[in-house]
């Protein structure tokens, strides 16, 4: 009985719809994917006492690099951040600026010319304890920062670190 059930299991690859392919990464994930090993890299070089100072060069490097608007949205609110959570470090992250706490990131900044996007994005990971209820934000689309928008973010970098 055994062997005739042994001989109708099917592989993994059968359960792949037909006609449907796979392209992988794009060119952009690809190029995010080894700026993070260069970044390993790099703290592995520098060892386990990573400058904070370094950190901030790198991140205001990133964004000096990065076209308009995003630039000027980078620029602002990495003086938001510093300025609600002044423990967190500046790194990068995916050749992202990210912004970590005991070396685990809590949020970043992508640009909406990082992966071709129509808006730059403000995410947070799981270090951060934004925790409500069931459910809860941890991206956040930027196409513009007004005071309201910078007051949010402040609040939400401070309850993150908390």
């Amino acid at each position: 009985m055994k062997a005739a059930q042994k001989g109708t299991q099917k592989s993994a690859k059968s359960t792949i719809a037909i006609g449907k392919t796979s392209k992988g990464f794009t060119e952009e994930e690809r190029a995010a994917m080894k700026e993070r090993v260069q970044e390993l890299k790099a703290a592995a070089r520098r060892g386990p006492r990573e400058d904070k100072a370094d950190g901030e060069s790198a991140v205001l490097a990133k964004i000096a690099g990065m076209p308009e608007p995003d630039r000027a949205m980078g620029k602002r609110l990495h003086a938001i951040i510093k300025a609600s959570a002044p423990a967190l470090s500046p790194r990068l992250w995916y050749g992202m600026p990210a912004y970590a706490k005991d070396g685990k990131v809590v949020c970043f900044f992508q640009s909406a010319q990082k992966f071709k996007t129509r808006y730059a994005t403000l995410g947070f990971s799981d270090a951060a304890n934004l925790d409500e209820g069931a459910m809860w934000p941890v991206a956040f689309a930027l196409k513009e920062l007004t005071a309201a928008e910078e007051a949010r973010i402040g609040a939400l970098v401070k309850k993150a670190v908390s």
